[in-house]
């Protein structure tokens, strides 16, 4: 853990899609490394997350709405002023992926229009709007993208949905420009691509999918988060450009 500077000295990252799941284990986890996190999601900040510095560091943001994204850009921005504008990593995990009226699979033959532009503002425009509104402070602390694909993105799923995987392939394609053009200055974009991830949110039918996973198991949301704090991290200091599979196999 590192505890060597002081509070004011701590490294900074903007975490979207905290509310549960991936997310919040990896506040968790960068709350235990000692970094200061600014959490967003749709929902206001409950009492029951148990890290510190919890309402005070939570931007309410409805990702969907471009203009509301950037009312909240300017209010992250705002919040990073007090500790020399510097933001050491970003990392956008929000993500959405609808479901037909009886919770089916939504194909590419009946997804509505409407579906189709929500999930790519949500998946794949605003990352790279967050990235671009926060470049500045990226920069200035040589910091650190990870976006949070899915296996979903390589590979026909049973549960996910048309919409959400191309959102997510793009977001992979996204992963590898943003690297070429951020990388002159000295921000390193990267990306992890989730599996089968033991999470209150698995889709009926999941525990059929692990009979064909070669480590025979799901995920757990702290193995996810430990990757991304290592690309966060000075650990990963040479990696960028680069995606990685946490899925136990099952991408092969």
């Amino acid at each position: 853990m590192n505890i060597e500077n002081p509070s004011d000295e701590r490294r900074t990252l903007v975490l979207t899609g905290a509310s549960r799941g991936i997310g919040h284990a990896t506040v968790k986890k960068f709350s235990a490394e000692n970094w200061r996190v600014i959490s967003c999601s749709r929902q206001a900040f409950s009492e029951k997350c148990p890290w510190p510095m919890g309402p005070e560091d939570h931007i309410q943001v409805d990702l969907a709405d471009p203009e509301n994204l950037g009312f909240a850009v300017q209010e992250i921005r705002k919040r990073l002023e007090a500790h020399g504008s510097r933001l050491h990593a970003l990392v956008n995990n929000a993500g959405i992926s609808p479901k037909g009226n009886d919770g089916e699979r939504l194909m590419s033959l009946n997804t509505p229009m409407h579906e189709w532009r929500n999930v790519f503002q949500v998946n794949f425009f605003a990352p790279i709007l967050l990235a671009r509104g926060l470049f500045e402070e990226l920069k200035a602390a040589s910091g650190s993208v990870v976006n949070v694909t899915s296996i979903a993105g390589v590979r026909v799923h049973p549960f996910a949905g048309t919409a959400y995987a191309t959102s997510k392939a793009a977001l992979a394609s996204l992963t590898r420009e943003m690297a070429a053009d951020f990388g002159p200055h000295g921000v390193r974009v990267n990306a992890i691509a989730p599996g089968e991830i033991d999470t209150s949110i698995l889709s009926p039918g999941t525990e059929k999918l692990v009979e064909e996973i070669p480590l025979r198991r799901l995920g757990q949301t702290n193995e996810v988060a430990d990757t991304i704090f290592y690309l966060c991290s000075e650990n990963s200091s040479y990696v960028t450009g680069s995606e990685i599979h946490i899925n136990g196999g099952q991408h092969v």
